[in-house]
Order: C-alpha cells, then sequence, then structure tokens
C-alpha cells in the first residue's frame, strides 16, 4: 500500500508537453502571415527604388515564399533542460575459474 501511495503522490514532470493542436497552427499562421507580408513590402520597394536595392527587395520577394513555408512548417522542441548522465562506470564482474578449477579439474580432498 505504501509504494501504491508514493507513486501516486510522485510528481509528474509535464515541462516537455507540446502546446495544443490549435496554439501550434495559430503560431504557424503568424510566421507564415509576417513572412508574406514582408514580402508584399519587398515587391512594393522594388518598384519604388532603383538601381541595385531594386534587384536585392526582387531577390529577397523571390526567396522569402521559401523561408515562409519552412518557417511555417518547423516544429518547435521543448526541451526541460536536464541533461541525462551517463549511468555509473563499468560494473565489476567476477573473474572466470583459475587453472586449477577449471572445468576438467576434479578436487578431491
Amino acid at each position: 500500500m505504501t509504494r501504491e501511495r508514493d507513486a501516486h503522490d510522485r510528481a509528474i514532470r509535464i515541462t516537455t508537453a507540446s502546446t495544443s493542436r490549435q496554439e501550434e497552427i495559430s503560431q504557424r499562421q503568424r510566421r507564415y502571415v509576417m513572412s508574406m507580408s514582408l514580402r508584399t513590402v519587398c515587391f512594393i520597394a522594388a518598384v519604388l527604388t532603383e538601381g541595385w536595392v531594386r534587384w536585392v527587395l526582387v531577390a529577397g520577394a523571390v526567396v522569402l515564399p521559401y523561408v515562409a513555408v519552412v518557417m511555417a512548417n518547423a516544429v518547435s522542441t521543448k526541451s526541460d533542460g536536464f541533461a541525462l548522465h551517463p549511468g555509473p562506470g563499468p560494473r565489476n564482474e567476477l573473474s572466470g575459474p583459475t587453472d586449477s578449477e577449471g572445468p576438467g579439474s576434479s578436487e578431491q580432498g
């Protein structure tokens, strides 16, 4: 009974629990909208500027959809900050039989 009670009273760590599905989708949508908004700004600024700046903005507008999709699909992993340390060193093993105690020897005495 005591063992069952101890197991029941023990706290459970949930620091690595994932967020709800709805919250995760909402975060992904926000990241995607932010990236696409930046892409729109790049297109508008590319129309309004001249020279090498225009081409940098066009390149940004071309690359941003890929970045937006990668960012939107990025899965956030949670860590509780506790490192798993290796267990104790190697265990002592029993030594094998000595020559006088080998399988072929028979002690009579």
